[in-house]
This record gives C-alpha cells, structure tokens and sequence, in this order.
C-alpha cells in the first residue's frame, strides 16, 4: 500500500485527454501502479471549446467515448471524473482536496496541449508526470535520438519504423480505488459543439472500436494492398475516428496487424504515415495553419469556386460526390481526402487552409496532425518531395470508380447515368444533361492545369 508522508494512502490523478481507453494506456496504468487510489479525470476545458475545433460529428463520438470509458472505469472499481473549467485550475484544487502525489498526462502534438502541459508544469511542479507516445503506433525515442528534431521525409522515417519490433499492449489496470468524491456529470455532445451530426456516424468508444478492430483483422483487412487506394467505404477500416480519440491504441493495432502479409504490411504503413505527421507537428507546432515548406504561392481569390467545392458542385462528379460524403457522412476515404484537396488547391489554385478548416469542420476523425498535413502535401507546401504533382479528378475518377459506383451513390442528380458515362456529364446529350439539374464544370481542367503548372514554373525561377 502506498502511503503519503502523514500516513494517509497516495494518491494519484490520470488524466485523460485523446486517451480515452482502459487498455494500453501508460497514463492509466501508471497512475493506479504508484498509489493505492486513482482519480481518473477528464476536463471539460472551455478554451478548447472556444476554439471552434469541435464539429458536431467529433462532438457525438466524444461523448459516446466518454460514457463508454466511464462504464470500463465502473467495471473495473472506479469511476471517470468529470471537471469543467481549465486543467491549471481544476487539478491543484484535487491536489488540496485529496493529497494527489502524481498526476499522469499523455503529451500530445499540437500547440494547444503543449500549452495545457506547460500550464499544468507550472502549477503542478515535479508531481506531473508526462508520458510520451500514448498516441504512436512506435515510440518516438526509438526513432529519433534528439527529440527536438524531426524526419522531414517519409520514406526513410518508414524504414526506420518498420524495423522497429512492435510493443506488446499493456493490460487494462483492475481493481481500481476512487477516493471519496463528487465523480461530476458526463458530458453530452451538446456541450463540446451545437448542431446535429451526421446519421451513419458510428458510435465512439473503446468497446466500438475494439469490435471494429476484430471485424476488421478477421474480414476486411483481406484484400486491403488491392483496394486501399479505392473511394468505397467497405475498401478501409475505418478505425481513424477510433485511433484519433484514444478509444483504440496505435501500438496495439500495429501489434495485432502484425506484419505476415501485405495487407498487413500496407495497412502498418497507414499508420506510419499517422506517427509521421505526428512528429512532424510536435516539432513545429505551427505548421498547422503556416506553410511547412512554402513555394512562394498566391493563391486565387475565388470565393464563388470554394463554395462550389464546399457544396459538392464543381461540376467534376468525383469531387462533388467526396465534398457531399464528407458533409452526409463526416467521412471520407483517403484517396477521395487527397484528390478533393488536389482539386482545390492545383485545379482551382486556391488556398490550402480553407479546405483543411472545412475537412475539420465535418470529419469525425479530423486529426489536427494528419489532416494539417495530408492537405500541405496536397498543396505542395508540406512534405512532398515532388510539390508539383496533380490528382487528375477524370483519372482518378475512371481508375478507381470504373462503373461509377461511388458517384451514383453520392450524387443523386446522377443517379439515372449508367456505367462509366456518369464521370463526364458534359458529353452526355444537352436534352439529357439538362434534365439532369447538375452544374457544369467550374472550370476547364485542361486549362486549370496548364495555369497550375505555370505558375509554379514562374515561381521556381524566381527563386532562382
């Protein structure tokens, strides 16, 4: 039994934060390891509220995953405390109340919990304890020696990730001891973001996502090398909304996939590209919303072409069928992500950030991280090693929706267009293509392109 100094029994706080899981959670785990009784805390902390981050759909999985965490908690002798008002305030006042010796907290990659971590430090001291890559598949530590820097390129980052052995999960702690307190009032998604969400949102939680990890591994993951590049839903797993909150770790994932097959070799590299852009935003925080490689672009203002793209009318089938998707679904595939956002910022020439607000504004798994970066390296002023290059909406569209399977079922005005024809609207017959009531393209794609390239051409001789 661990007792503080006056003799009263230790006690220690985990607080979560995009951990929400009882299973291979360092934060939980050590918590209940070094005292006789844990506070498992969650803060409802207005400022990130304030932020506008929250979106209807991410504000329902939330609360599910909170409701969800909070019956593990239960099932294991304790309970989710819930707090409202700032970390910095709310934990010294437990501290006082419950003589805490430790308080356990994941770090995490933006510039938000970097602050939360830092206010807590200065009120806290020595007694916070912060574990690194709670959200990683592999520890940064065993990546990059120095963790003030980071890997600028993927491929090679992969390499040294592959090589690296998976971590076998921790098991979920029990028998855990509250001590006696008011556990505070769940959350409802009201209270993250106002507005209804989507209605084939899947239900959030560990318990959810745990089950869609072994309908994935037993079924789906077969097949994955083949269609992971395709635009249908039943092509993916489906478990970012799950990885993104913490209902599901990234370390045990990659263990239970394993690496025997190239399905499982493709997936793993999935979620490398999550651990990449992760430790990419740790390191620069402010490449959320500035150019992490610029080109020296300025972009187009055209606020009448982003609000076709926003509201699925471009006129480009393909794209218009991902924009209604996002908005129906709050989700989208990762090829149906990276041409909607190549359509935007090289078709049109317009701003990335726009498009990546809009992405965060619907997605229910909108990763600060991944989808920051995914929309850069779309923009070519990320990653990339090749800035330059265009997603084609006709090509992708004719490779990876043959039949037009996808457009039909997204675009209802399109619906009566059989067969491959339902991609280029435009040469279907004027009587018919009236009667459809679709919007014909925004603009020319040959000569959006040719505009696209020019451009880049005049910027790279500037720069000499």
């Amino acid at each position: 039994m661990a007792l503080c100094e006056g003799g009263e029994m230790a006690v220690s706080i985990a607080l979560f934060t995009r951990d929400l899981r009882v299973h291979d959670n360092p934060v939980l785990v050590e918590a209940s390891a070094d005292a006789d009784r844990v506070i498992p805390l969650y803060v409802l902390d207005e400022r990130l509220v304030a932020t506008g981050f929250a979106n209807p759909n991410r504000a329902a999985f939330l609360a599910d995953s909170l409701h969800d965490l909070h019956a593990s908690l239960q099932a294991r002798g304790a309970a989710l405390v819930v707090r409202r008002g700032a970390p910095e305030a709310v934990v010294p006042e437990l501290l006082r109340q419950h003589e805490v010796t430790r308080v356990h907290v994941a770090a995490d990659a933006s510039a938000f919990a970097h602050g939360r971590e830092q206010r807590l430090r200065d009120v806290v001291g020595d007694r916070l304890v912060v574990h690194h890559d709670v959200h990683r598949a592999v520890a940064s530590s065993a990546l990059q020696s120095d963790p003030a820097h980071h890997d600028k390129v993927f491929t090679p980052y992969f390499q040294k990730w592959s090589r690296i052995p998976p971590r076998p999960p921790l098991p979920a702690p029990t028998g855990l001891r509250l001590p006696p307190l008011d556990v505070g009032a769940l959350p409802e998604a009201e209270e993250f973001c106002a507005g209804e969400p989507a209605e084939r949102l899947p239900a959030g939680g560990e318990t959810a996502g745990r089950e869609r990890l072994r309908s994935w591994l037993g079924e789906g993951i077969v097949g994955f090398a083949e269609q992971a590049a395709g635009l249908l839903t039943r092509t993916t797993s489906q478990l970012s909304p799950y990885l993104h909150f913490g209902c599901l770790s990234g370390a045990e994932v990659r263990c239970a996939t394993g690496d025997a097959t190239e399905d499982a070799r493709q997936f793993a590299r999935q979620l490398a590209w999550r651990d990449f852009y992760d430790q990419v935003l740790a390191a620069r925080p402010e490449v959320a919303w500035e150019d992490y490689r610029g080109q020296g672009d300025r972009w187009r203002d055209a606020p009448d072409e982003l609000l076709a793209w926003q509201e699925g009318r471009t006129g480009y089938p393909v794209v218009d069928a991902a924009q209604r998707q996002l908005v129906a679904e709050g989700w989208l595939s990762n090829r149906a992500r990276l041409l909607s956002a190549s359509f935007l910022c090289k078709t049109l020439y317009l701003d990335w950030r726009p498009g990546a607000r809009f992405f965060l504004r619907h997605l229910v798994d909108g990763d600060l991280a991944a989808n920051q970066l995914n929309w850069q390296w779309m923009a070519g002023t990320g990653t990339d090693t090749r800035p330059d290059r265009v997603m084609d909406p006709l090509w992708q569209a004719e490779n990876h929706d043959p039949n037009g399977d996808y457009v039909r079922r997204c675009v209802p005005e399109l619906r009566s267009v059989a067969g491959p024809a339902v991609h280029r609207p435009w040469d279907l017959d004027p009587v018919v293509r009236e009667g459809l009531g679709y919007p014909a393209p925004v603009v020319d794609l040959e000569e959006a392109h040719a505009r696209f390239a020019g451009t880049r051409r005049e910027l790279r001789s500037r720069r000499g």
